[in-house]
Protein backbone atom coordinates (compact mmCIF):
# COMPACT_ATOMS: atom_id res chain seq x y z
CA UNK A 1 0.00 0.00 0.00
CA UNK A 2 1.56 3.66 -0.65
CA UNK A 3 0.70 5.23 2.92
CA UNK A 4 2.86 2.02 4.48
CA UNK A 5 5.86 1.97 1.76
CA UNK A 6 6.99 5.57 2.68
CA UNK A 7 5.38 7.30 -0.74
CA UNK A 8 3.06 8.82 1.39
CA UNK A 9 0.74 8.65 -1.38
CA UNK A 10 -2.90 6.98 -0.68
CA UNK A 11 -3.62 5.34 -3.90
CA UNK A 12 -7.66 4.91 -5.10
CA UNK A 13 -8.96 3.64 -7.91
CA UNK A 14 -12.68 4.01 -9.30
CA UNK A 15 -13.78 1.24 -11.15
CA UNK A 16 -17.06 0.42 -13.74
CA UNK A 17 -17.22 -1.51 -17.03
CA UNK A 18 -15.92 0.41 -19.66
CA UNK A 19 -14.48 3.70 -17.82
CA UNK A 20 -15.87 6.10 -19.86
CA UNK A 21 -19.07 7.15 -17.35
CA UNK A 22 -19.07 6.18 -13.43
CA UNK A 23 -15.13 5.73 -12.79
CA UNK A 24 -14.47 8.68 -14.17
CA UNK A 25 -17.44 10.87 -12.48
CA UNK A 26 -16.37 9.24 -9.70
CA UNK A 27 -12.53 10.17 -9.84
CA UNK A 28 -13.55 13.92 -10.66
CA UNK A 29 -16.24 14.35 -7.72
CA UNK A 30 -13.24 12.34 -5.05
CA UNK A 31 -10.37 14.68 -6.02
CA UNK A 32 -12.75 17.70 -5.58
CA UNK A 33 -13.69 16.32 -2.07
CA UNK A 34 -9.80 15.30 -1.17
CA UNK A 35 -8.30 18.42 -2.53
CA UNK A 36 -11.28 20.58 -0.61
CA UNK A 37 -10.35 18.30 2.81
CA UNK A 38 -6.80 19.14 2.22
CA UNK A 39 -5.89 15.50 1.32
CA UNK A 40 -5.25 16.73 -2.44
CA UNK A 41 -1.28 16.09 -1.61
CA UNK A 42 -2.25 12.54 -0.17
CA UNK A 43 -5.27 11.00 -2.41
CA UNK A 44 -3.76 9.90 -5.62
CA UNK A 45 -7.11 9.25 -7.36
CA UNK A 46 -7.37 7.34 -10.81
CA UNK A 47 -10.55 5.74 -13.00
CA UNK A 48 -10.30 2.58 -14.55
CA UNK A 49 -12.94 -0.19 -16.07
CA UNK A 50 -13.83 -3.64 -16.03
CA UNK A 51 -13.62 -4.02 -19.80
CA UNK A 52 -11.78 -3.32 -22.30
CA UNK A 53 -14.18 -2.17 -24.75
CA UNK A 54 -13.43 1.58 -24.60
CA UNK A 55 -9.69 1.08 -24.65
CA UNK A 56 -9.09 4.92 -25.55
CA UNK A 57 -11.86 6.49 -25.39
CA UNK A 58 -12.77 9.77 -23.77
CA UNK A 59 -14.98 10.38 -21.07
CA UNK A 60 -18.55 9.97 -22.29
CA UNK A 61 -19.84 13.57 -23.22
CA UNK A 62 -23.38 13.70 -21.02
CA UNK A 63 -21.06 12.68 -18.35
CA UNK A 64 -18.76 15.79 -19.32
CA UNK A 65 -21.90 17.55 -19.41
CA UNK A 66 -23.48 17.03 -15.85
CA UNK A 67 -19.98 17.24 -14.45
CA UNK A 68 -19.24 21.10 -16.00
CA UNK A 69 -22.91 21.99 -15.18
CA UNK A 70 -22.12 21.04 -11.78
CA UNK A 71 -18.71 23.03 -11.33
CA UNK A 72 -16.50 20.16 -11.68
CA UNK A 73 -13.42 20.52 -13.70
CA UNK A 74 -13.32 18.03 -15.92
CA UNK A 75 -9.77 16.70 -17.53
CA UNK A 76 -8.50 14.83 -20.07
CA UNK A 77 -9.35 11.17 -20.35
CA UNK A 78 -8.70 7.87 -21.87
CA UNK A 79 -10.45 4.75 -20.87
CA UNK A 80 -8.49 1.77 -19.70
CA UNK A 81 -8.85 -1.70 -18.65
CA UNK A 82 -7.47 -2.21 -14.67
CA UNK A 83 -4.40 -4.38 -14.73
CA UNK A 84 -3.78 -7.48 -12.02
CA UNK A 85 -0.86 -5.48 -10.60
CA UNK A 86 -2.69 -2.06 -10.34
CA UNK A 87 -5.14 -4.08 -8.23
CA UNK A 88 -3.07 -5.25 -5.80
CA UNK A 89 -0.82 -1.26 -5.62
CA UNK A 90 -4.27 0.80 -4.51
CA UNK A 91 -5.43 1.07 -1.13
CA UNK A 92 -9.12 1.21 -2.01
CA UNK A 93 -10.52 0.00 -4.65
CA UNK A 94 -14.34 1.25 -5.57
CA UNK A 95 -16.21 -0.29 -8.06
CA UNK A 96 -19.75 0.80 -8.86
CA UNK A 97 -21.16 -2.58 -8.92
CA UNK A 98 -21.68 -6.12 -6.77
CA UNK A 99 -20.70 -7.11 -10.03
CA UNK A 100 -17.36 -4.88 -10.60
CA UNK A 101 -16.35 -5.88 -6.82
CA UNK A 102 -16.24 -9.83 -7.81
CA UNK A 103 -14.23 -9.53 -10.78
CA UNK A 104 -11.77 -6.73 -8.79
CA UNK A 105 -12.00 -9.75 -6.07
CA UNK A 106 -11.08 -12.43 -8.45
CA UNK A 107 -8.41 -10.11 -10.20
CA UNK A 108 -6.56 -9.60 -6.65
CA UNK A 109 -6.55 -13.13 -5.77
CA UNK A 110 -5.18 -12.26 -2.11
CA UNK A 111 -7.29 -11.84 0.81
CA UNK A 112 -5.65 -8.94 2.02
CA UNK A 113 -6.12 -6.77 -1.34
CA UNK A 114 -9.77 -8.05 -1.29
CA UNK A 115 -10.87 -6.62 1.64
CA UNK A 116 -9.74 -3.14 0.16
CA UNK A 117 -12.85 -3.58 -2.47
CA UNK A 118 -15.44 -1.49 -1.05
CA UNK A 119 -18.63 -0.74 -3.38
CA UNK A 120 -18.65 3.05 -3.49
CA UNK A 121 -22.14 3.64 -2.14
CA UNK A 122 -21.40 1.72 0.37
CA UNK A 123 -20.32 4.81 1.99
CA UNK A 124 -23.25 6.64 1.56
CA UNK A 125 -25.38 6.51 4.92
CA UNK A 126 -28.16 6.96 3.03
CA UNK A 127 -28.20 3.76 0.85
CA UNK A 128 -29.44 0.56 1.92
CA UNK A 129 -27.12 -1.13 4.12
CA UNK A 130 -27.17 -5.02 5.18
CA UNK A 131 -28.82 -6.48 2.09
CA UNK A 132 -27.50 -8.01 -1.21
CA UNK A 133 -24.41 -6.32 -2.57
CA UNK A 134 -26.35 -5.24 -5.88
CA UNK A 135 -28.59 -3.14 -3.91
CA UNK A 136 -25.53 -0.90 -3.47
CA UNK A 137 -25.04 -0.02 -7.47
CA UNK A 138 -24.30 2.81 -8.66
CA UNK A 139 -26.69 3.37 -11.56
CA UNK A 140 -25.80 2.99 -15.04
CA UNK A 141 -26.52 6.16 -17.00
CA UNK A 142 -25.08 4.62 -20.48
CA UNK A 143 -28.33 3.44 -21.91
CA UNK A 144 -30.10 6.12 -20.66
CA UNK A 145 -30.30 10.43 -21.24
CA UNK A 146 -28.78 13.15 -19.49
CA UNK A 147 -31.59 12.69 -16.54
CA UNK A 148 -29.79 9.58 -16.42
CA UNK A 149 -26.02 11.40 -15.32
CA UNK A 150 -27.73 13.22 -12.93
CA UNK A 151 -28.93 10.36 -10.94
CA UNK A 152 -25.14 8.64 -11.15
CA UNK A 153 -23.52 12.12 -10.32
CA UNK A 154 -25.84 12.35 -7.26
CA UNK A 155 -25.42 9.04 -6.07
CA UNK A 156 -21.32 9.04 -6.28
CA UNK A 157 -21.70 12.49 -4.25
CA UNK A 158 -23.79 11.04 -1.63
CA UNK A 159 -20.69 8.74 -0.56
CA UNK A 160 -17.71 11.56 -1.53
CA UNK A 161 -17.88 12.61 2.30
CA UNK A 162 -18.14 9.17 3.63
CA UNK A 163 -14.87 8.29 1.52
CA UNK A 164 -13.00 11.14 2.41
CA UNK A 165 -13.73 9.78 6.24
CA UNK A 166 -12.42 6.71 5.55
CA UNK A 167 -9.63 7.58 3.77
CA UNK A 168 -8.55 10.35 6.79
CA UNK A 169 -8.97 7.54 9.36
CA UNK A 170 -6.95 5.25 7.44
CA UNK A 171 -4.02 8.11 7.07
CA UNK A 172 -4.02 8.79 10.62
CA UNK A 173 -3.95 4.65 11.49
CA UNK A 174 -7.75 4.86 13.00
CA UNK A 175 -9.63 2.61 10.81
CA UNK A 176 -12.32 2.50 13.95
CA UNK A 177 -13.71 5.96 12.50
CA UNK A 178 -14.25 4.46 9.04
CA UNK A 179 -17.88 3.40 8.15
CA UNK A 180 -18.82 -0.22 8.96
CA UNK A 181 -20.24 -2.94 7.12
CA UNK A 182 -23.25 -3.65 9.25
CA UNK A 183 -23.54 -7.15 8.49
CA UNK A 184 -19.66 -7.33 8.60
CA UNK A 185 -19.08 -8.55 5.06
CA UNK A 186 -15.97 -7.52 3.44
CA UNK A 187 -17.14 -4.88 0.82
Amino acid sequence: SGVTDGSTRYRVMTVCTGNICRSPMAAVVLRDRFEKAGLGDVAEVDATGISDEEHGSPIDPRARRVLAAHGYPVPEHRARRITRAEVREQDLLLPMTASHARALRALAADDDVARRVRLLRSFDPAAPQGGPEHLLDVDDPWYGDQAGFEVTLAEIEAAADGIVEHVRAELAGDEGRAPADKTGRVR
